[in-house]
């Protein structure tokens, strides 16, 4: 009987350890994802505050067409990016490609876009990052939503990737391939960012955050998972609002909810209808009228709290991970504090 119970005590002791996730060294970072790259001082500063090391930056995105064939487009807009060797920054080249290109592409075609991808990723390094570390970067990201029928293309392209820049490969990986991934495959890189947010369709389900709902993300991490390949984590702090005008998706703005009610009532959760006509300065002017619907979805501190729980609970961390947030911009450092950021990265150390 006491073999018995000194059975059962040291396999629920095993369990809770093995749940007990506890990251030992966190790697902080950002994705910046905007087709402006500037940076103001007070962004450099608040990265010093948070202690922020790693910048994942878009350099630019892949499409293809049957005129051009696969092709660069929505390339950053670096501008004058001041960092030098002395504020430590890691610059991360990442790099997104649209799925749908891999119906048109052979090995062949797809080699050459690997060595053009490569060639791109060095010649900008080392224009516009040459004031760290002479423009030399460690490793390369690729961001795609690849699916079970591109998977095979897809690590093809990632491999050949790995083989020209002699890099560190790292992907983004979606919640449904990291859940099944005997379905969708296992990427053949150094490691994969978890991406835990973006889980619904914008328009599909009109009343849930379709950035993150926790619940959404439970249905992904339901249980503790070890995945064949190092994992850093993803996480949103950000906000958009969705605009309806004739009951008719017309696009998204970078508008909080307070903004919001400078011209608009709240009429249930998410959602404002527009008091008075406004115009609002986006990318482009866009005109509201009386009437015009708003949907509002933002990410509170504690939704990232909630998350980052769940996210300990389930998924399998070595003791040194990166945790990047979506994303960096100018108004990355008025939606949260310097402390609640700060807080959100050491929250995977507790």
């Amino acid at each position: 009987m006491k073999l018995l119970l000194l059975g059962i005590v040291s396999s629920l002791f095993l369990i809770s350890c093995t749940r007990d996730n506890k990251v030992k060294n966190v790697d902080r970072a950002f994705y910046t994802w905007s087709s402006n790259g500037y940076f103001n001082e007070d962004i450099k500063s608040s990265l010093k505050n948070v202690k922020v090391r790693k910048l994942y930056v878009k350099y630019f995105e892949v499409d293809y067409s049957e005129a051009m064939g696969n092709f660069p487009f929505d390339k950053t807009n670096f501008g004058p990016y001041d960092f030098h060797a002395e504020d430590s920054i890691l610059v991360v080249p990442t790099i997104f490609i649209k799925n749908e290109i891999f119906q048109y592409n052979t090995n062949a075609t797809l080699d050459k876009l690997a060595d053009n991808i490569v060639f791109l990723i060095d010649k900008y390094s080392k224009e516009r990052f040459s004031n760290i570390d002479n423009g030399n970067f460690k490793e390369i990201q690729i961001d795609c939503d690849w699916t079970k029928s591109t998977k095979d293309k897809y690590f093809y392209l990632l491999k050949k990737i790995k083989q020209l820049s002699q890099k560190e490969i790292s992907c983004t990986l979606r919640l449904y391939p990291y859940k099944y991934p005997d379905i969708m495959g296992v990427p053949p890189v150094d490691k994969a960012t978890l991406m835990c947010y973006n889980l619904i369709k914008p328009l599909s389900e009109k009343d849930k955050n379709s950035i993150l709902e926790v619940s959404e993300l439970e249905k992904y991490l339901d249980k503790h998972r070890d995945y064949p390949v190092h994992l850093d984590i993803a996480l949103p702090i950000f906000n958009w609002s969705h605009i309806y005008q004739n009951n008719q998706f017309s696009g998204l703005v970078d508008l909080n909810s307070k903004e919001v009610l400078g011209f608009a009532k709240q009429t249930k959760p998410l959602w404002f209808e527009v008091t008075k006509d406004t115009v609002i300065y986006s990318d482009e002017r866009i005109y509201l009228r009386v009437g015009d619907q708003i949907k509002c979805e933002e990410i509170t501190k504690q939704t990232i709290e909630e998350t980052i729980a769940v996210i300990k609970q389930n998924v399998a961390l070595d003791d040194t991970t990166t945790i990047v947030f979506f994303s960096l911009d100018n108004k990355t450092f008025n939606r949260y504090s310097h402390a609640e950021i700060s807080g959100f990265y050491s929250s995977f150390t507790k």
